[in-house]
């Protein structure tokens, strides 16, 4: 079901439900006053009837008179029966009246007391004690259909549900309307929302008035396009950048041994094209290995457990000591906390993971620095381990920065010297996976500072 249908469902099985509950009320309390209404009408009568017969002491045999049984009758149909002292009948005002019935009652009386008894089809029937003396309680049944009071009740109920069913005629026209304006943003967003493709990512949605719900889920929207078109770019770099990097290798590869095949007479000529070859698939299978693990990390991790990251800082440093014998690497240690009765540089982690991102970074500084290389490890505060890396190579501008962080890009500084720009990127990603934070300050001829921050373990 269309949530617009749903909204106008929803909205008129609720004013529906409102309606009834008030037109229910309604009646119960005109139903309620007029049952009320009529016994007040019926105990009146019973006292008018005791007053007119018991008290002027009409009731003995042949005193009634002048007075005609019908004087006495006042409302539709009303019946009149009187008991004496000796519950013997003394009045009757029809022939017609169920004397047993009544007699059966005449114990339920109460005196000072009105008793009301069941409804019979529409006669209803009051009794009451008529003191006349201390010993002469007389007991009178008074019972008369009350016309007038069932006709408004019918009349009431009859308009009530020709004004519920008018209102539910109203309620499923508001409740349309009220779903199509409210849903003609969201069919606003949807149209525009199909225009967009991969071909055009650049389109955003309108976000309205910027305040509402559907503002923010317009905004949502569009953080979420913004990424994906970064995605789409960042893919389309990588894999030209990627198609580029392995050509470049495989075409060397191929090239190489295909003039071997050709030209290569001699066992000295054979051993250069082998080693030309022989470097072409070592650079080919640097390259693919970065890639895997580049894809790697952004898979499934093995479960953390606990690491030393100054340990892990010590073996990248003694790696890169073996690869730039000539560079000068300075380790120092910063701030330390107060409390040193744990183990000091524990983080829970991957220590080969974070090993490979320290020695990209110590790698990058070894690589384009001349001088020496400063590394220093301390605790940024008590839950926060920090790594940072200083080099004096020649920096790199505004604009190459960005670009850092993107699979196989490469400064203008970086094109002479081996690397496929995969570091960075495979370095960010691990910190990251970590729960950390990777941070790259450089400028032209200045040099370039890299820090980590990493959450420690609670000391």
């Amino acid at each position: 079901m269309l949530i617009r249908n749903k909204l106008m469902l929803q909205f008129t099985l609720l004013v529906l439900g409102i309606q009834l509950g008030f037109s229910s009320f309604i009646y119960y309390f005109n139903a309620r006053t007029r049952a009320q209404r009529f016994e007040f009408r019926l105990a009146n009568s019973a006292t008018l009837a005791g007053r007119v017969l018991v008290r002027t002491h009409k009731l003995e045999v042949g005193m009634l008179g002048s007075l005609h049984r019908r004087d006495l009758l006042t409302l539709p149909l009303e019946q009149i029966s009187i008991y004496g002292p000796d519950n013997s009948l003394r009045y009757s005002s029809s022939d017609n009246i169920d004397q047993a019935t009544n007699r059966a009652r005449l114990g339920r009386l109460t005196p000072g007391q009105l008793t009301s008894f069941p409804r019979v089809g529409r006669r209803e029937t009051v009794g009451l004690v008529f003191s006349e003396a201390p010993n002469a309680n007389y007991r009178i049944f008074v019972s008369a259909e009350d016309r007038a009071g069932w006709a408004q009740l019918r009349q009431l109920g009859l308009l009530l549900v020709l004004g519920n069913v008018g209102a539910l005629v109203l309620t499923i026209l508001a409740g349309w309307f009220f779903a199509r304006a409210a849903l003609r943003p969201v069919a606003r967003i949807s149209r525009q929302a199909s225009r967009i493709s991969a071909t055009n990512l650049g389109r955003r949605l309108s976000e309205g008035n910027g305040r509402d719900e559907l503002a923010q889920l317009a905004q949502i929207f569009n953080t979420m396009l913004a990424g994906l078109e970064q995605a789409f770019e960042t893919q389309k770099s990588f894999l030209a950048h990627a198609s580029h990097e392995l050509r470049t290798p495989l075409t060397t590869l191929t090239g190489t041994l295909e003039t071997a095949l050709e030209y290569d007479t001699s066992l000295a000529e054979a051993r250069q094209s082998m080693s030309q070859s022989l470097e072409a698939a070592r650079r080919l299978t640097a390259l693919t290995n970065g890639l895997l693990n580049l894809a790697k990390v952004d898979g499934a991790l093995p479960a953390f457990t606990p690491v030393r990251l100054d340990e892990c800082l010590n073996l990248a440093l003694q790696a890169v000591r073996m690869q730039y014998p000539g560079r000068e690497w300075r380790l120092a240690f910063g701030t330390l906390p107060a409390k040193t009765e744990a183990d000091l540089f524990m983080l829970s982690g991957n220590a080969e993971l974070l090993t490979t991102a320290l020695l990209n970074l110590l790698d990058n500084a070894g690589k384009y620095s001349t001088g020496p290389v400063q590394t220093a490890l301390a605790y940024a505060d008590d839950h926060t381990l920090c790594v940072r890396v200083t080099d004096t190579g020649p920096g790199l501008s505004a604009d190459e920065l960005r670009h850092i962080y993107e699979p196989l890009y490469r400064a203008a500084g970086a094109l002479a010297r081996p690397g496929y720009g995969l570091g960075l990127p495979l370095t960010q990603r691990i910190v990251q996976r970590h729960g950390g934070r990777l941070e790259i300050v450089a400028a032209p001829g200045q040099g370039t500072t890299a820090s980590v921050w990493l959450p420690a373990a609670p000391l």
